[in-house]
């Protein structure tokens, strides 16, 4: 299983035919079926282009994408959310997280070894209160779509933008931000228990928001683009 998640990051279109005869030549012999059985299991599904950890139930409300051609010019603007899989000794757990896209900054996350709603409903609730986004934009997945997560942004006046099925560049920040979770930190570590996951994500995050320095935020961390950006909004809220 975690052979199949490292390869599915570099390889996200192979499909169970592909990762099968991959697996073979790193001297790891398995039968396509059980290959499909895993890849299903784990969420990752050959992509054009991402894994599908959920999909909406019936009767859900599902919104327009609204970031077509919309420049990102200022923290706050859009946030986004979505849901990746980590892989422990004995089962695995679901990683949620919210990152303002103009700054890369991680808002809030949290972790469940279910896929209810739940924790994606907690992990929004300590987002908004540092700020409120104008747009949040997430897929169409049973979580994102359910009426206790909509109402939530409702409340607040925040529009829904949600991603076209199977297009996994609508979000493309939070797949930018999988990839450095998981080889920075998951593949590393390689967790036994979802304690010591927990834990170690918590420090993880800690040094991607105030250490990190990201190449397309000029060498500057996450976290000291969006104060930057807070305080830039406050001044020109004043004058």
């Amino acid at each position: 299983m975690r052979l199949l998640d490292e390869q599915y990051r570099r390889c996200p279109f192979y499909g169970g035919r592909r990762m099968t005869a991959w697996l073979e030549q790193q001297g790891h012999p398995v039968k396509e079926k059980r290959v499909r059985r895993l890849l299903r299991k784990m969420g990752l599904l050959a992509i054009y282009p991402k894994p599908s950890l959920s999909q909406p139930t019936a009767g859900a409300q599902v919104y327009p994408y609204l970031l077509r051609g919309v420049g990102i010019a200022r923290v706050n603007q859009v946030w986004s959310t979505d849901i990746t899989y980590i892989r422990l000794l004995s089962g695995f757990i679901y990683l949620v997280a919210i990152i303002d896209w103009y700054s890369r900054y991680v808002l809030a996350w949290e972790v469940s070894n279910t896929l209810e709603s739940s924790f994606c409903v907690a992990a929004l609730d300590r987002a908004l209160q540092q700020a409120e986004p104008e747009i949040f934009n997430s897929d169409q997945g049973a979580q994102f779509t359910s009426l206790i997560f909509t109402e939530r942004l409702l409340q607040h006046g925040i529009q829904i933008s949600m991603d076209g099925r199977g297009r996994a560049l609508d979000n493309i920040f939070v797949e930018r931000l999988w990839r450095s979770v998981k080889y920075e930190d998951v593949y590393l570590k390689d967790y036994r228990f979802a304690p010591d996951a927990i834990t170690g994500l918590g420090g993880y995050f800690g040094f991607y928001n105030r250490e990190r320095l990201h190449q397309s935020l000029e060498y500057k961390t996450p976290e000291a683009v969006y104060r930057q950006g807070i305080k830039l909004a406050a001044k020109t809220t004043l004058n």
